[in-house]
Formats: C-alpha cells, structure tokens, sequence
C-alpha cells in the first residue's frame, strides 16, 4: 500500500476524534508563497512527490492558475501529522492572495477554525496581508504566523544576523498590531504570536526547510545553523534536519484549536440562533449526534459528478443518501448522492462523515457558496458572509452562436454560484448578460474559462465601470402621485452619515425590508448619530442607504407600507442621474394620502408614486455620480519612481504616501477605476518590467464636476436613455 492511500485509511479513522482534527486555511498577499508552502505540507503528508513539492502546485490544478502563477481558488486537501505516536487529521484550506479573488478568503475562513498567515520576509506585511487578517479575525479564526523566503535575506539583500533579527522584530511586531486590531476583545493579548511559544515560524517554502523555538530541540537547528547552511548554499541537508512540514505541522497541532475548542467561541459570531436550542448547543458542543448543520463554502463543478458543494460541517452526522434541507429553498429535500473528502483535484468516497469535518457533497444542486444545509427544515441559516469589497467593472456578454445561448445561461448560473463575487444580470430589455467582477483580472480569468472549460464561444464588451449615485443636500418633502391621482407621497432625501454605510458594508446593519432584530437596528443606528424618533421609523436597508417612515397616524400605511419598501428598493436600485445603484442616501416618508379602497391602492399605483417621489426629492437635493476608487501600491527601485508618479498623475491619481527604503521606493497612490484600464502593461513599459504592485479597492469617490455631464451622458447613452437626465418638474408632473 502506497503512502498516500495508507494516509487516507489513517484520515478516515481520526474523522471521529474531533480533538485530533485542525481545520487551517493559508492566507497571505499575493506572491508571498502560499501555495508552495501547501505543496510542501501536502507531499510531507505522503500526498504527492517531495521533489516535485513546491513546483507542481497540487492545490493550483487549475492551468489557468499554473499559466499566471497565482492562485485563484481555494483548494482544500486534508492529510495526516503525526506527533509523538498520535495521529491527527489536518484539513487544509489554501486561498488566493490576488484583491480580486478576495471573496474566496472569506468563504474559506468560514469553513476554518485556525489560519497560517504567510509573509515574505523581504517585502514584509503588506495591504493584502492586512486584509487577511482582519477577514480571519473577523470570523474568529486564529492566527500564526510563518515568515517565508528567509533564504532571500543572506544570498539577495546580505544581511548579517543581526539585521535579520531586526527585519523578523519588525515583521513580528507589525502581525500583532494587526491582530490587537481586528481581534475580538477577548483575543487582541490571548492570540498575540511570538517566537518564544512557536507560533512564529521561519523557514523556505519553496527550499522545504523551517525553524520554530519549539522544533529546534528535535532537531538541533537553530538560527547559528540556518545562517551557516544558508551561507554555504546548503539547503538540501538543512531541508533534511528541519522539515517544513513537520515544523509547520507541529505548530499547528499545538496552537490552533480544535473544532471542540473553536466551535464555543466561533458558533455565537457565525450564527444568530438561539443557543440554548437543540442547533445552538449541537453545534457549540460540535456534536455529531445533534441535527445537521452545514454551511457550503465553496461550489466547484466537476465535469462528470456536477456540482460538488464543500463546506464546514458544524453538527451531526452526514451519511450517503440521507435527504438533508437548504435554506431559502422552502420545503424541498436534497439526497445526498456522493460524499468525499478532498485532497487536491481528487475526491475521496466515504460513507459517513462526522461535525468538525470538511465535506465534499454532490446532490446538493440548489446550494450556492454561503447556503445553510440542514437536517431541520425551519433551522436558522449561518449569518451571511459579509465581503469587503463589490464588483466595480462590468462587461457585457453574449454568445456567438445563437444555438449556444441556453448553454450560457447555464454556464453563467454556475458561475455565479461557485463564485458569489461574480454578479451576473440579465438585461430584460436589451436582452445582453452583463456579468460583473472585483476588476479587470477576475473578468479575464472567468471569460477564459467560459471559453476553454465550458466550451462555449462568447462575445464580449469592453469593460464598462460600475459607477453609483447620491445626493449632495436635502431634498424634498416632494410629491409623487400615483397614476390614478389618488394616493400621494411625501419624500425627503439627504446624504446618509458616513459611519451608518460603513456599518451596513461592513455587515453590522442587516440590508433587508424584513428587519428581524429592530430595536438593535435602532440601537446602532442611534449610537452612529441618527435622531432618535427618525431611528424607531426604520423600514428597510438597502444597499447603504436606509427608509425611514417618520410619518404620525396615517390610515391604511400599514398596509401599503409592503409596497413601499419596493419603490424604495426599485429606486434604490437605478437612481436618477445615470440608472446606477444609489449610494449612502437616507429616504424618508415624510407624509402620505391614501384612498380608502385597497383597489385604488395597488402595486400599479402605490410603486411609481413612491419612486417618482424618491427621484424629485433627490433631483431637488442635487444628484451627484460617483466612480469606485482603487488604492494602488507600488514597488520599484529609486530611480523609477519619477516614471510611476507620472503614470499615477495622468490617470488622475493622487498620492497619498511615499517611503523609501534602500534602493527601493514604495508609492500608494489612489486611482479611479475607470482610468486603471490597461494600467499594468503601462507600468511595466514605463519602468522596464522592474516593478511589483498591487491594488485593493477603496470604495467611491465623488466624479470631477468638469467630467460629471461627459460621464452621465455616456452611461446614459450605453443603456439606450435619453442623453440628458430628467429634473424634478418631470416628475412632478407625472
């Protein structure tokens, strides 16, 4: 029996044991060495080939990942460690590290109790490091920390010990800071890392050798022999005596907890059940005898068995065959068909998997990454996972031959469903499907794999920018009447604080016209500064703006107040400026006259009297685009830097800090989206290729007055509106 096949007899035999599991997920930036760093655990566990380790990239099977040398799923693969005679079953979660695939790292965290953050020990923490941490620490997953590529600092940058030293303090102290920042109260000193305790690592993914306080006294490598193996160009022999995976492996046995651990303090952030419930202690026990619950953190579609749906088991048992409820799916029932654990590409068929696992499931056709799957029909869902950013460019998309066209409706289904960050509509009226992504490299990577995966040939635009609209001042009380002149509207808008939409983006504020909770949602909203008796009118949460019903004794509202939050969702959802999505604006219902006969009050005339109201108040407060912003980093020697600050200004960026640091100066630059097309090719020409960088997005800024009439008339033009928008006499006389 081979070692790989022997290791899945081992795994399924610990499956049991949930103190023996660890459910870890490797985040960095991009480039930092996540992926090598999972090849090399998975070959030390006996799955692949130990000299292919680090240059296969099992977990990268993807050849669009091998073609770009990044990753762009989160792969999972569970293997088996053993410490002193006890075997225990990691299952591990690698994710990208590129902004654009952010939305995985956060699905992958869910399904995780415990993250190996990895950081170049040459370039040091940087944005997209912070932005995997915080997304970790959020979901409460526990952090160490592995300082990769140490190798670069003796034979690239010749640093003595001492400098050493100093660039891992810095790196050491600039990961801590970052966790007394996002951490929950309880964790901020409790999760600090630090060499002494082992939950700080050294070593070389791709060289397979690392070092922890812990690990030496095994064996007997400290720094003193690193620096000298290194000096002598050795690194085979010290692969030999320290290996990565036992090193790194061994520190996760022993600081990052166990599903019976992580479950107590995770089950209360992730889910707002009752706890005292059957659910609620099943899963804060992690008790496989309890109900089942499931939240599916990623869809891959397998071309023979379909959709497979991964995720993190929290309680029960899940059998072959058993018929288990998805939530939002009403009543239906799913069998499950296959079950599997994953190692790489390859699943691995079992019959019974225990809570604490992460399974591989098909029959579960309807689920989508972020589905609740149950054993009780009317069990509370898992709380959404809230992603920092949203798409901000589009593209439009249609077949090429019209027979193809189900297909793709198809093919853009699935998509949408293994990757939530991909946003997919359907333009009734122009019959186009516009498919909308993180940036320009996550649209180009799924365009390609509509081509060569799914074989289907497309057309498609050039990227347009998802631009969104908001007012400037107050607006109304404004009238809008219903089509019957019967029912009238009293609207007022003004711009919504900007502490309340980050609240909302950042998940505090449940979006909803179905507000479950209301006197926390009143609770928030007034300690974030909104008035009192305007907080206890809170109706609905769309996107980041808020409806508010201030109005005093009005007959039969309570019953039209349904129809309401509709127009006021329709509005939301294309202003009046460009038919964007509105963005940070307060709407309030400030009076109404209805008819006394429901008849009069219908959908047909209740809704359009609303949105005109909406749109008038806001025409009368000053409509305003606004262009989604990206804060650009760059890396590149000194004598560049004139070329990139060029580059920045004629894209109309501003920036915001520079450093420098030896030979190398670092820029941060904020750039607006619509002017960042083509901008890699432009920064590498300009620099001759001698240049890193990297962008996250930074949410919306105001568009230039000069610019604003040009760019409203362009969006309005595209989408077959007359080039001028309407003003608020038209929609008083509607």
């Amino acid at each position: 029996m081979g070692r790989k096949e022997d290791n899945i007899q081992k795994a399924s035999a610990i499956m049991k044991d949930i103190t023996k599991i660890r459910n870890i997920g490797i985040a960095a930036h991009i480039d930092h060495g996540k992926t090598t760093l999972s090849d090399n655990l998975i070959a030390g566990a006996g799955m692949m080939s130990e000299d292919l380790a680090g240059k296969q990239l099992v977990l990268d099977f993807d050849e669009q990942e091998q073609a770009r040398g990044i990753t762009i799923n989160a792969a999972s693969a569970s293997m088996v460690h053993e410490i002193e005679g006890t075997n225990y079953l990691i299952n591990l979660i690698d994710t990208p590290g590129h902004v654009d695939f952010g939305g995985d790292v956060t699905r992958a965290m869910r399904a995780v109790d415990g993250a190996v953050i990895v950081v170049d020990s040459v370039e040091g923490p940087m944005p997209q490091t912070e932005t995997v941490v915080r997304q970790a620490l959020r979901e409460r997953v526990k952090p160490i920390l592995f300082i990769n590529k140490c190798d670069r600092l003796i034979n690239e940058l010749k640093l003595g010990p001492d400098d050493m030293m100093k660039r891992f303090v810095k790196i050491i102290t600039e990961v801590n800071k970052l966790i007394k920042r996002y951490a929950a109260d309880e964790f901020k000193e409790k999760w600090q890392v630090n060499v002494e305790n082992g939950s700080v690592i050294f070593g070389s993914a791709f060289n397979n050798w690392a070092i922890s306080t812990k690990y030496s006294p095994k064996s007997s490598v400290g720094f003193k022999e690193v620096y000298n193996y290194l000096q002598a160009g050795d690194q085979k022999t010290l692969a030999k005596k320290s290996p990565l995976h036992k090193v790194l492996l061994d520190a996760v046995v022993h600081h990052l907890p166990s599903p019976a651990v992580a479950q107590k303090y995770r089950v209360p952030q992730i889910w707002k059940g009752d706890l005292n419930s059957e659910v609620g202690k099943a899963m804060i026990n992690c008790d496989s005898n309890g109900p089942i619950m499931m939240m599916v953190t990623k869809i891959v579609v397998d071309e023979h068995a379909g959709e497979v749906a991964i995720g993190r088991l929290f309680s029960g048992k899940l059998t072959r065959g058993v018929e288990v409820y998805i939530s939002g799916m009403g009543e239906k029932k799913y069998k499950i068909q296959q079950l599997a654990m994953m190692v790489g590409p390859d699943r691995i068929p079992i019959e019974e998997l225990d809570a604490g696992n992460i399974p591989a499931i098909v029959g579960l056709k309807d689920a989508i990454a972020g589905s609740s799957v149950t054993g009780i029909y009317d069990a509370e869902p898992f709380e959404p996972m809230v992603h920092y950013t949203e798409p901000v460019v589009t593209v439009a998309i249609e077949a090429k031959h019209t027979k193809d066209l189900p297909r793709l409706i198809e093919v853009l289904r699935n998509i949408a469903k293994a990757d939530p960050s991909i946003q997919v509509e359907i333009n009734q009226e122009t019959g186009e499907h516009l498919m909308s992504g993180m940036g320009e490299l996550h649209l180009e990577i799924t365009l390609y794999r509509i081509r060569n995966d799914w074989k289907v040939e497309v057309d498609t635009s050039d990227p347009i920018v998802v631009y969104r609209e908001t007012v400037q001042g107050h607006g109304g009380p404004f009238e809008g009447k219903s089509p019957n002149k019967h029912n009238k509207f009293y609207m007022e808008v003004e711009p919504l604080n900007k502490e309340i939409v980050d609240a909302i983006l950042k998940g505090e504020l449940p979006q909803t016209d179905r507000i479950k909770d209301k006197k926390s949602v009143i609770a928030t909203l007034e300690k974030m500064g909104l008035d009192r008796d305007e907080a206890k009118g809170i109706e609905a949460i769309q996107g980041p703006n808020i409806l508010l019903d201030i109005t005093k004794g009005i007959q039969y509202l309570n019953e039209t107040m349904e129809l309401v939050k509709e127009a006021f969702i329709e509005a939301m959802g294309k202003g009046p400026l460009a038919a964007e999505k509105v963005y940070g604006v307060k709407v309030k219902l400030e009076d109404a006259k209805l008819h006394e006969d429901s008849i009069h009050r219908g959908p047909a005339q209740v809704i359009p009297a609303v949105r005109n109201g909406i749109y008038g108040a806001m025409c009368q407060a000053g409509r305003t685009l606004l262009e989604p912003i990206q804060k650009v980093f760059v890396d590149t020697p000194l004598e560049e830097s004139g070329s990139v600050t060029r580059e920045f200004q004629q894209r109309r960026g501003v920036i915001v800090e520079m450093e420098q640091e030896g030979e190398q100066s670092k820029i941060v630059s904020m750039v607006p989206v619509p002017e960042m097309f083509g901008f890699a090719s432009a920064i590498r020409g300009a620099t001759g290729g001698r240049v890193l960088w990297s962008t996250e997005n930074s949410g919306f800024q105001v568009v230039p007055k000069e610019l604003q009439p040009q760019v409203v008339g362009k969006i309005r033009e595209r989408k077959g509106l007359k080039a001028e928008p309407y003003d608020a006499n038209y929609y008083a006389n509607l």
